[in-house]
Formats: C-alpha cells, sequence, structure tokens
C-alpha cells in the first residue's frame, strides 16, 4: 500500500456526499450501522436481549479508521509523527521560560576565595542544590574590578559550569541587579 491508496482511502471515508440521492444513501447507511452498534433512535444504547447470546459488536467510525491507516502507514514506512509529540515539546519549552523568569532558589557568594576554595565551595553548593532538587541557583563571583589583572573567579565559575554534570544553561543577571557580576544557573535533574 502506497501513499496514494491510502489517500484514497481517506478520501473516501471522509467525503462529503453530493445530491439528495447520496444524502439518503448515507443517512441510510448510518442507520443501519447504528442498529448492528445497538444504538437506537434516541442516541442511547438499547439493551440487548437477555435471552440473546449475541454480544453487540463496536463498529470503527470513519474518523478512526483514517487515522488508524495513516498510522498503519506511517508504522509501516518507519516515518517518525512529529506532531504527536507537540505537546511534549511545548511544555518543555513554557518549562524553559518559566525557569528563566524564576527567581533563584539558592544563592551563594564567592567572594574574597581562592581559586582552590572557591571550586570546592561550588562542588559542596551544588551538591546540596542537587539533593534538594532545587532548579535554579545564583552564583555571586564579582566582576574583578579589584582583581590584579583578570577576573578568577568569574573565569572560575564559567569553567566549573562547563564541567559539571549538575549546571544546565547559565548566563547573568540584568545589570540593574548585579550584571555580569552574578551568574545564574538552571541545574540538570
Amino acid at each position: 500500500m502506497d501513499f496514494g491508496d491510502i489517500l484514497d482511502a481517506w478520501e473516501k471515508q471522509t467525503a462529503i456526499p453530493q445530491g439528495e440521492r447520496k444524502r439518503r444513501r448515507l443517512k441510510a447507511a448510518h442507520k443501519e450501522e447504528m442498529e448492528k452498534r445497538g444504538v437506537g433512535d434516541s442516541g442511547k444504547k438499547k439493551k440487548p436481549d437477555a435471552l440473546s447470546d449475541e454480544k453487540p459488536q463496536r463498529q470503527p467510525s470513519p474518523s478512526s479508521l483514517s487515522h488508524d491507516v495513516l498510522a498503519a502507514w506511517l508504522d509501516t514506512h518507519d516515518i517518525y509523527d512529529k506532531d504527536a509529540d507537540a505537546e511534549v515539546a511545548y511544555s518543555a519549552a513554557e518549562s524553559r521560560a518559566r525557569l528563566l523568569r524564576k527567581k533563584p532558589d539558592a544563592v551563594i557568594d564567592l567572594h574574597n576565595l581562592t581559586h582552590d576554595k572557591a571550586w570546592q565551595a561550588l562542588e559542596n553548593f551544588f551538591q546540596e542544590c542537587s539533593a534538594q532538587k532545587l532548579e535554579k541557583a545564583l552564583i555571586i563571583h564579582g566582576k574583578g574590578n579589584h582583581s590584579k589583572g583578570e577576573a578568577v573567579l568569574k573565569h572560575l565559575v564559567q569553567k566549573f559550569i562547563e564541567k559539571s554534570p549538575l549546571a544546565g544553561e547559565s548566563g547573568y543577571n540584568p545589570a540593574k541587579t548585579g550584571g555580569s557580576g552574578a551568574t545564574w544557573v538552571i541545574l540538570k535533574k
């Protein structure tokens, strides 16, 4: 079965009949199908006869048939349906946006620490955050204005974030709340 056959089958199942004669045939076919399902004129299911061993059989609707045909074709040809995962992708994007707007759950200040002590403090801090299942952390490291040469702690924090398996996306706060003197980190789960 190729895609053209599937398309033809789908069009036959979902086609709207033209003219009075076709409408009558469709109405009669619908009525017949409803009787097979055990549904009366009022739209309610008829109770099966107590003496009858016959169980009412459920017939698939035209829309479910078209979905089944398409799903079968996709499965046969190993094609991934990315629209089926659209809700998951949307909720992941929504979750990311929420985390970006969120204030940090924990804060660490690395001012006046040496390179080695700052690294150890970051390791301990991230372990604690992970144990408490926190989502976002803030690392205050300063801008390095009083350092001789380059800003030592700022570069240390960036290296730590790159190497840490617990650290996810990171960035700087707006200028009014510290700017490049503090780095926020979204923690991985």
